[in-house]
């Protein structure tokens, strides 16, 4: 029986990890009582204990977390930032081909990617990788996602009764373009600079649509090239290409509130061009691509207790 650890399991990400482990019969959860949820000695003796540790934790508490750890055999799954372009840490996106793959199945220290940075680097890195997008492409990015991934504060506060009004339409952030997933951004999908990033929070507890906008000129091949690149790399069962990304015209944030997969499509026209990716903030953006993570370690289907 696998014994996994959730340090940080009353966040948002933390929780729906548990959620997704705790009706499995392959699986012993190590919990630790409330009052020694934060004590570093019980974390310390929790996260040697286990075979896998997840950690749902801010960036600080990430990098504690791995240096108490002293059992070699332990596989740590970040689901911070602080990893995701660190030495030595696999890139937790196994279906961008067999060396992702690979490197999580094999590894020790595993990053999982951003939430926002999922969509971005799904679109972009074959591309670059296949020689259909030059390394010194210039960008753009937009990105919407439910509430939910700002955590328990900004879960309170669109949930609060007594809100602001302006959070009842969609609102832009990270205006200053210092972004933190730029750094996994730029590197996994292997650019020489970073998008310029437009993420947008609206009033949806979770979900996540991500448009990269091109102009056709801008590839070293055809749209017919990227569709069929997209179709053979993205087969499923968890990151799938669908044919038309819409519904009357509207591409929705919401479509796959609640699941851990991810579907890919080609919008647009000869001229200019739609690289759209759909999923859950929470699900292939976090806490479902981390539980994919834990699955490819443990030698099992990717999907194994996912919801797709």
């Amino acid at each position: 029986m696998t014994k996994v650890f959730i340090d940080g399991s009353a966040g948002t990400t933390g929780l729906r990890i548990h959620q997704r482990l705790a009706q499995r019969q392959d699986i012993t959860l190590l919990t630790l009582p409330e009052e020694l949820r934060k004590n570093d000695a019980a974390r310390q003796a929790a996260l040697n204990e286990c075979d896998i540790a997840f950690l749902c934790l801010p960036d600080a508490a990430a990098k504690q977390a791995v240096a108490l750890v002293t059992d070699p055999d332990t596989v740590i799954i970040d689901a911070s930032t602080a990893h995701r372009t660190a030495p030595g840490w696999a890139y937790g996106f196994p279906e961008l081909g067999d060396s992702f793959a690979q490197a999580v199945k094999n590894g020790k220290r595993i990053a999982v990617p951003g939430c926002h940075a999922s969509g971005f680097i799904a679109l972009v890195q074959p591309l670059v990788s296949a020689g259909l997008l030059a390394k010194d492409a210039l960008l753009t990015c937009h990105s919407v996602t439910g509430y939910s991934g700002g955590g328990k504060a900004m879960i309170a506060q669109y949930e609060d009764p007594a809100r602001s009004p302006l959070l009842d339409a969609p609102r832009q952030y990270g205006l200053g373009q210092q972004h933190k997933h730029l750094p996994e951004m730029k590197a996994v999908a292997g650019l020489e600079a970073p998008p310029i990033f437009c993420p947008i929070v609206a009033d949806f507890y979770s979900g996540m649509a991500v448009t990269v906008p091109l102009f056709a000129s801008q590839l070293k091949g055809s749209v017919e090239d990227v569709c069929q690149l997209y179709q053979s790399l993205y087969t499923g069962p968890v990151v799938h290409w669908k044919e038309s990304c819409g519904e009357e015209g509207f591409f929705s944030a919401a479509a796959l509130t609640g699941l851990d997969g991810m579907e890919i499509s080609v919008a647009g026209n000869g001229d200019r061009i739609l690289l759209t990716a759909r999923y859950d903030n929470l699900g292939k953006g976090a806490s479902g691509a981390a539980v994919e993570c834990m699955n490819l370690v443990l030698g099992l289907a990717p999907e194994t207790g996912l919801s797709l």
